[in-house]
């Protein structure tokens, strides 16, 4: 397993030599969040990931869309970067092309984490979603790449959105730093 960690220590890691990520929350929410990868259950999932920390494609990018009682969605290195056109965040991915679906039997509980991914099970990029509560309807049908392992108490300070699809009003949270750790 490798670890994603939300601190704002950066260390020089090449994703194929990871053992995690360090991500700093700031905004309603500030401290770390720890998060252990699955490598085993969805390996180009956490290859991706792994990959855009290292190059600091998550640095600065909002947590833009967050509903109570469900989730927090971040991850949009496109157009989801603190300072940008917040219309447009949740709209993008990265560089790179879209994944193929890596679904598992391991079940949407309060902290697993997910690739977010449009109406085709097969266009997973960059974003990724944060469980506060289990979301069992998700499951078989979204990619789980990790678990929160600490720091839950840091995802339920995250701003929450508003209506039902979880858009932030205001200033969002951000992932100030996000890097790749060994």
């Amino acid at each position: 397993m490798r670890k994603v960690v939300a601190a704002a220590v950066m260390l020089a890691a090449g994703p194929a030599l990871a053992d995690g990520i360090q991500i700093t929350v700031a905004g309603e929410a500030n401290g770390t969040i720890v998060i252990d990868l699955l490598e085993d259950v969805a390996p180009q999932h956490v290859e991706r990931i792994t990959t855009l920390a290292a190059n600091g494609a998550y640095d600065g990018v909002v947590f833009h869309r967050v509903i109570d009682g469900f989730m927090a969605q971040t991850g949009d290195v496109q157009h989801g970067k603190l300072g940008g056109d917040m219309r447009r965040a949740g709209t993008g991915g990265s560089d790179m092309p879209d994944l193929p679906a890596e679904f598992s039997e391991v079940p949407y509980d309060r902290g697993v984490v997910g690739m977010a991914r449009a109406q085709n099970p097969n266009s997973a990029n960059s974003q990724f979603f944060i469980m506060f509560n289990e979301g069992y309807f998700l499951n078989g049908q979204y990619t789980v790449v990790g678990q929160v392992t600490e720091g839950l108490d840091v995802l339920d300070a995250i701003k929450r959105g508003d209506g039902p699809n979880g858009a932030i009003i205001g200033q969002p949270d951000v992932m100030q730093t996000v890097v790749v750790t060994d």
